[in-house]
């Protein structure tokens, strides 16, 4: 455990608290959290490389931090009708999915080779960038609702090319061919 690693795992401990802001709406707070989870992932990916700290368990925290991050926000918006019901499903089933093709992949002694894709990191920066507008609207009643909508939309569909690429990778690579990618 190294200090990349804690400030991974601090942030993983921020899920809870993001979570129980959105749902008393402490949208102010909520917002401000999410922005200290933000700033925790680059310091920690920062330090990681810089400081040469990168581990096999940072390799693993990391992407599950973002994720639980990301599909807590999703589903706690969601259940408060700020995001759409369809928008959240898609978003987790996703995560789900890949989820449960790695594990799979390892029941059937064929281990994923996880590397991060163009269109993942696109998908991930879109999931941000509209729960940044979503707490920020809510926190600040700024009233962003034509930028919500195409954020939603673009959203969807960078989820649904994530998840078509990913699965396209894990059929290849269930079928002898090269290695899947990362969420």
């Amino acid at each position: 455990m190294n200090l990349a690693n804690l400030i991974t795992v601090f942030r993983l401990l921020l899920v809870p608290a993001i979570i129980y802001l959105i749902g008393t709406e402490a949208f102010m707070a909520a917002f401000l959290v999410f922005l200290i989870a933000g700033v925790s992932d680059g310091v920690d990916g920062l330090i990681a490389k810089r400081f040469d700290q990168a581990t096999e368990l940072g390799a693993y925290l990391d992407p599950l931090a973002d994720k639980a991050l990301l599909v807590s926000i999703f589903v706690s918006l969601g259940l408060l009708l700020e995001l759409p019901f369809w928008l959240v499903i898609l978003v987790v089933s996703r995560d789900c999915f890949i989820v449960a093709a790695v594990v799979l992949s390892w029941m059937l002694a064929k281990p994923v080779r996880m590397s991060p894709l163009f269109i993942s990191k696109a998908n991930t920066t879109g999931q941000i960038v509209l729960v940044a507008v979503v707490l920020g609207d809510l926190a600040f009643g700024l009233e962003l609702y034509l930028l919500r909508d195409i954020l939603i939309w673009a959203v969807a569909l960078l989820t649904v090319a994530s998840a078509a690429n990913y699965l396209y990778d894990w059929g290849r690579h269930m079928n002898g061919g090269s290695g899947a990618s990362k969420a």
